[in-house]
């Protein structure tokens, strides 16, 4: 049998006689704790799931020590910078073991039904909502048609404009050509020149 349990602030997975090392916990040494965020409980392929937690469920436990953990070295350094930072930290933690899993609560009850009442309020709520809606929905599509209106003008000022600069450029090319001829003329008479 194990169980899934949160002790301060850290999900761990506990099973019955098993000692760990948890976040420093207020109690003294000697004491016993209670855990109640239960999350899962395994019994023998048996699983209980909480939503969040499972309601009645428990863990109990007995603090053996308050203690320091190992050391842990910090340290910075920028290349080519001459930024060094050393710092170390040690962890305050709390050994315990774990001396029962109990199961009492099984799954959370499902919530009463709402009276009849209340139901139709809500209803009815719901449907001055929705002629709301329907009414902004309309006022948006009468925008929308004059917003396309305007965008069928400014495109049909664009397409002369593009007809104008096509036929521009009809033009320039014929007068492009003209100087490619020139300058391969010139290049030949440099080679006729050199010969």
């Amino acid at each position: 049998m194990y169980a899934i349990v949160e002790i301060a602030g850290q999900q761990f997975k506990v099973e019955k006689d098993q000692q760990l090392f948890v976040h420093r916990l207020e109690n003294k040494e000697g004491e016993s704790v209670s855990f109640d965020r239960v999350l899962l409980i395994d019994n023998d392929g048996k699983v209980n799931v909480g939503a969040p937690a499972i309601s009645g469920a428990s863990v109990t436990a007995k603090v053996l020590e308050h203690m320091k953990g190992d050391k842990t070295i910090v340290f910075k350094k920028k290349r080519r910078k001459g930024y060094k930072k050393k710092k170390g930290h040690r962890q305050y933690l709390t050994s315990i073991q774990v001396e029962s899993i109990s199961e009492k609560g099984g799954a959370k009850k499902a919530a009463k039904a709402k009276p009849a009442e209340e139901k139709k309020e809500t209803k009815a709520k719901k449907e001055e909502g929705s002629e709301k809606k329907a009414s902004t929905a309309k006022k948006t599509t009468a925008k929308k048609s004059t917003g396309e209106k305007k965008s069928t003008s400014t495109s049909a000022k664009k397409s002369t404009s593009t007809k104008k600069a096509s036929k521009d450029s009809a033009k320039k090319p014929s007068s492009t050509k003209a100087k490619s001829t020139s300058t391969k003329k010139s290049t030949s008479t440099k080679k006729e020149d050199k010969e």
